[in-house]
């Protein structure tokens, strides 16, 4: 079984509350969990772990490649380009970080001077945490593209470990690496905040779970600092409302010190609990 948490708005404590599943459940059953946030990846953060150091070189993406012995600087390829990563003055030149290797350019050469090579755009870095799981954690390279494809090859990385759930920390938003986090899991976690924003991008991301045909429940992180949206938020979700988790500056203070909420006394903590068991019974 996969289980995403996915938010929509970020900063509104997805990674904290996939971070305590993950040590929920571990007690329970076999794990894995998968930090799908490759821009920006905080869950070994959360779990306590701190730098995970270097990873595995991994490539999902291609660049374009010109070869001038046979360009006959006719500018096409520039012509194409709907990114702008072909640039011309009397020949053409890439412009590599502008690239998205969807092979235009190739296609229409007429002399066939330009082909697609595989580049190294992240990492995939796999540790085990203190909690007896493996964490597998994706890094894209600053500039590279392919953010959703990494995610895809992290979770095919991670179906290889012995595992009954698999917890999946989903991307802020609604793009590439969070669409590739939702398809083909078992259930989402939908992490919320009671601010206009944090409402809004919360329905935008639903609309990629309905998409998928994927079963949810609703949390509030930070419920009682705007009590009036978080009744109003609670009134909509009706039935896939999970639970309401309250604000508490000690998160603040154990993620700096690296340690997991779940190890402290926050009033986030017995919340979690209640949250945890309440999605057990749902599964």
């Amino acid at each position: 079984m996969k289980i995403a948490v996915a938010s929509g708005k970020g900063g509104v404590g997805k990674s904290m509350v996939a971070s305590a599943l993950a040590m929920l459940f571990a007690k329970e059953r076999g794990i894995v969990a998968v930090d799908c946030d490759v821009d920006a990846p905080d869950l070994g953060i959360w779990l306590g772990m701190g730098n995970l150091g270097k990873g595995e070189k991994i490539s999902t993406s291609e660049k374009a490649v010109i070869d001038y012995d046979k360009c006959i600087k006719c500018g096409k390829c520039a012509q194409v380009c709907r990114f702008g990563a072909m640039s011309f003055d009397g020949k053409p030149e890439l412009l590599p970080y502008l690239c998205e290797g969807c092979g235009a350019c190739e296609a229409f050469c007429p002399v066939g001077a330009i082909h697609q090579e595989d580049v190294k755009n992240g990492e995939i870095i796999t540790k085990k945490t203190r909690y007896g799981f493996p964490l597998v954690t994706g890094l894209l390279y600053p500039g590279e593209t392919g953010s959703g494809k990494v995610v895809t090859e992290l979770k095919q990385r991670a179906e290889k470990f012995e595992h009954d759930l698999m917890i999946l920390d989903s991307a802020a938003g609604i793009g590439c690496p969070v669409i590739a986090s939702l398809n083909g899991v078992d259930y989402a976690v939908l992490v919320t905040e009671p601010t206009p924003s944090g409402f809004s991008d919360l329905q935008r991301v639903l609309e990629i779970v309905n998409h998928f045909k994927v079963p949810y429940g609703v949390v509030i992180n930070k419920w009682d600092i705007n009590k009036g949206m978080s009744k109003e938020i609670e009134k909509w979700a009706g039935e896939k409302m999970l639970g309401k988790l309250p604000f508490d500056k000690k998160v603040f203070v154990s993620v700096s010190e690296l340690r997991p909420i779940m190890e402290t006394d926050s009033a986030v903590v017995p919340e979690m609990r209640g949250l945890f068991k309440r999605l057990g019974d749902r599964l």
